[in-house]
């Protein structure tokens, strides 16, 4: 890498595409003109939260225990998926059916895959990655 472009990577705010592709699946990479890369994650990501909605997962809002907090965190990944959720009322307070086991887990997963591909982009941001 040359000297003008590591330049070029030093300037602007280098967590921009990090808490951008956190709030919004995908926005870090859209920010970085990976656009492929980045319809494919908000793709994958918005699929799971929603087939987990459709399963009736639940949407943790509060850590009794280890699992709850476990739960919370894979949630929270979302990022404003998980806020609106809430506030709208999304998924079940309590898992009442087997399927709803599965979404639950289907949030989490997406919560966790939104954060990779939110540090993902950090890395393309600050040129760890190519």
């Amino acid at each position: 890498m040359n000297a003008a472009a590591k330049q070029d990577l030093k300037q602007g705010f280098v967590y921009l595409p990090l808490i951008a592709g956190w709030l919004v699946p995908g926005a870090g990479h859209f920010l970085l003109g990976k656009w492929y890369r980045g319809a494919l994650l908000a793709a994958s990501i918005l699929g799971m939260f929603a087939m987990g909605i459709e399963m009736q997962g639940k949407l943790y809002s509060g850590a009794h225990d280890i699992l709850d907090i476990l739960g919370l965190a894979g949630d929270l990944g979302n990022g404003l998926l998980f806020f609106v959720g809430r506030i709208l009322g999304l998924g079940a307070e309590q898992v009442q059916v087997t399927t709803a086991d599965y979404g639950t887990r289907f949030i989490v997963v997406a919560g966790l895959l939104n954060v990779i591909s939110a540090v993902d982009a950090h890395n393309l941001r600050t040129g760890r990655k190519a």
